[in-house]
């Protein structure tokens, strides 16, 4: 996920050398086959047909009695969402729409001023949850024709939406610009309520209340306060909050989660593009300071993506930037960076509410926070990922068990499940087992002696959450993104995206290569062709997998795992040891992201993909899942050995969706009913150019949708799917 300003997304900064747990096989090193022939594409009608598979297949029964119900979606290359027959599609909301009542609609020029934004829709829609809506204004999670809908935005992905012209040059940055940037971060909750379509009559779909009392934006700029055991440390104090206890803004927030109390939990991730670092500023720092902040990617002299500390003199500016410029940290922000990469909790029905960055779940790039099932009388339990190559899986089990009487407990429940527990990192072995090492001050060696980083406190862990997981010996992985829970049985996937820096067995790691090892286990070369025709090699993990672990005894707060692929990212005519998950023209994807297990066990997969983009747009995914073990061994391309799922087949994972140009899909909900399906269209058009004078771009989504020769300026948008005669989605 990369905005298309310049930016430090998915660069890898883990040199820590851990080891690598696979055996050394053999190498031999594979590349995609070439794609031959066309792709057949049938369209059907713009808002109720699709793109459909050239041929349909049968749906066969899983365990959990869950079959999926529709012809597959092809491959391709339009500038719409396609969807399959039987299917419709509406726009929600988008980037500009307003919130509140007496704000113009969006222009699409980039007229809007900034202070409007503060209750507009933002830009970069990503990670999402519905919470249905009682009458009373409570959560009631069995609702699904009124609700909250919670919706992260990432970035400014599209800066030539946002401005008129685009951003303007200059060493400095525009004031205005950088305040409308910082505004379209963050999050917006809405109000939704269902509709009555005139089409189906089946009234599944759903529309934004405009003036509902529960509308918000928290942005980059909302006050939160600092809690659990980095609150009050000297590491996160700064000139707006001397004692350390608050701070502004959450920031690049990419993935999400909920809890178990009815709160939203939007998650901080590549917060270091909006970050500054002035040359000469080690020569200021003390060792332990200059080896976290490398750690973290701010470098001494390292200028942020987005420059907003150029644009001005107001503090709302010179925030932005990480230099020591004071006597004190009470007289600069030298620990603004310190503020961020944490899990954000947001209670959506209470709307005056301040925010809360929960820092017991460590400091990272967070992807999301995702929730074990709870159970009365066990600790709650959050699984997390921090996306970047090379980087690691966590775990946050509470300190307090579980009570079913703070199923509405709100901020308060939050305080008292979040604010103290264990926080963990996973290792993966080769034989298939795992186990989680424990990050707590004064244990597995995370003390003031510690040889590469003085670990002063818990608050110190947290903070440092990546050199705590060094130092314990993690398993460096391809891109942590998504997780998930299956409701079923309890087992726990996760999209590894893709990693460039994988090398096989036997040969030697150059600058941040690693080695493949039996849990990350692909490397070979990819020929890809541009869009302008030029072809490009990417090598290493190319098109990513996704992994799955079964807690010991069921039990999700067990320290140890056993674990296999689920599903390898492959193109169908990729050689057997790419293509491991027997993929065909039915399934086949590259670079999961987003993942969503449904409450019916239906799993979704997301992409956000650049290895095959020359073969089709980023997509959606439907599928049944076995479980750990029922494949087996495997030994995949670059030689090493590995634990692989059960083969997939058109009967337990199929195409539901392809989205529009240049895109990313991500964020995924469903109404409790499963009748309604929320689905975030991130970036369309992001890669191609932007003619001003001729109205031309990348894509002109979602406006394509229904008028193909639109020339309007692409921008996010959330979609809602349904099916024509009011049905479940995907069965």
């Amino acid at each position: 996920m990369s905005p298309s300003t310049p930016d430090f997304d998915n660069e890898a900064v883990n040199l820590s050398g851990n080891p690598h747990l696979s055996d050394v096989l053999a190498v031999r090193l594979s590349r995609r086959v070439a794609l031959k022939g066309a792709i057949g594409i049938t369209t059907g009608v713009l808002l109720g047909g699709a793109a459909r598979a050239a041929t349909k297949v049968a749906s066969g029964p899983r365990a959990n009695g869950l079959q999926l119900g529709f012809s597959a979606v092809a491959k391709n290359k339009l500038d719409r969402v396609s969807v399959p027959d039987g299917y419709q599609v509406s726009i929600l909301h988008s980037l500009g729409d307003p919130l509140q009542p007496g704000d113009a609609a969006w222009q699409g020029d980039g007229s809007e001023t900034a202070e409007s934004y503060a209750r507009r829709v933002g830009d970069g829609h990503d990670g999402m949850y519905f919470f249905g809506l009682a009458d009373n204004g409570k959560w009631d999670a069995r609702r699904s024709d009124k609700g909250l809908l919670a919706v992260n935005h990432e970035y400014v992905v599209s800066p030539y939406v946002l401005h008129p012209q685009g951003i303007t040059k200059g060493a400095q940055r525009v004031a205005a610009e950088a305040r409308k940037e910082m505004l379209v971060h963050g999050v917006s909750v809405v109000e939704v309520q269902r509709t009555s379509d005139k089409d189906s009559g089946h009234g599944n779909g759903v529309a934004l209340v405009q003036g509902s009392r529960f509308n918000r934006r928290v942005t980059a700029t909302t006050e939160m306060d600092i809690t659990g055991p980095a609150r009050g440390h000297e590491r996160v104090r700064t000139r707006f909050s001397a004692d350390g206890t608050r701070t502004r803004g959450t920031q690049n927030n990419c993935a999400c989660g909920h809890t178990p109390w009815g709160t939203y939990l939007t998650c901080e991730e590549n917060w270091t593009n909006a970050v500054s670092r002035a040359a000469g500023d080690n020569a200021r720092r003390s060792a332990a300071e200059v080896t976290s902040l490398n750690r973290y990617n701010l470098p001494d002299n390292r200028a942020s993506a987005y420059r907003w500390d150029t644009a001005g003199t107001e503090d709302l500016f010179v925030r932005w930037s990480s230099s020591v410029t004071g006597a004190s940290a009470a007289d600069d922000y030298r620990h603004i960076a310190q503020t961020f990469g944490w899990v954000v909790e947001i209670d959506p029905f209470q709307p005056a509410s301040t925010p809360a960055k929960r820092t017991a779940l460590g400091r990272f790039s967070h992807e999301g926070a995702w929730p074990a099932p709870v159970v009365a009388g066990l600790p709650v339990v959050f699984y997390m990922g921090d996306d970047a190559p090379n980087e690691y899986i966590y775990k946050f089990v509470s300190a307090t068990p579980w009570s079913p009487a703070d199923a509405h407990g709100g901020l308060a429940a939050g305080t008292k499940y979040l604010d103290a527990g264990t926080l963990y990192v996973a290792r993966f072995d080769a034989d298939g087992s795992g186990q989680w090492l424990e990050l707590t001050h004064g244990r597995n060696g995370l003390n003031a002696r510690h040889p590469t980083y003085p670990f002063a406190d818990q608050g110190d862990v947290v903070i440092n959450a990546r050199l705590a997981a060094d130092a314990v010996g993690a398993t460096p992985m391809d891109r942590p993104e998504w997780g998930a829970v299956n409701p079923m049985n309890g087992e726990v996937y996760m999209t590894l995206t893709n990693n460039r820096n994988r090398v096989s067995p036997v040969a030697t790691p150059t600058g941040k290569q690693l080695r493949t090892d039996a849990a990350n286990p692909r490397t070979y070369a990819d020929e890809y062709t541009r869009s302008d025709g030029s072809t490009q090699t990417n090598r290493g993990n190319v098109n990513g997998h996704i992994i799955r672990w079964r807690e010991a005894g069921g039990q999700a707060a067990a320290t140890t795992f056993q674990w296999d692929v689920y599903l390898f990212g492959a193109q169908a005519d990729a050689p057997a040891d790419v293509n491991l998950s027997n993929l065909t023209d039915v399934n086949d994807f590259s670079s999961p992201d987003g993942l969503c297990f449904d409450r019916r066990g239906m799993l979704w997969i997301q992409t956000d993909d650049g290895a095959y983009t020359d073969v089709s747009n980023c997509m959606m995914l439907a599928a049944v899942p076995g479980q750990v073990g029922d494949g087996g061994k495997a030994t995949a391309a670059g030689g090493t050995a590995t634990f692989k799922g059960a083969p997939a087949t058109d009967a337990t994972v199929r195409r539901f969706l392809v989205g529009p140009k240049g895109c990313e899909i991500t964020g995924l909900t469903l109404t409790p009913d499963h009748k309604t399906l929320f689905v975030n269209v991130q970036h369309p058009g992001e890669g191609g150019m932007a003619d001003y004078a001729a109205n031309r771009f990348g894509s002109h989504w979602p406006a394509s949708q229904t008028m193909p020769d639109s020339q309007a300026r692409p921008r996010s948008s959330t979609v809602v799917v349904t099916r024509q005669d009011g049905g479940e989605i995907g069965t």
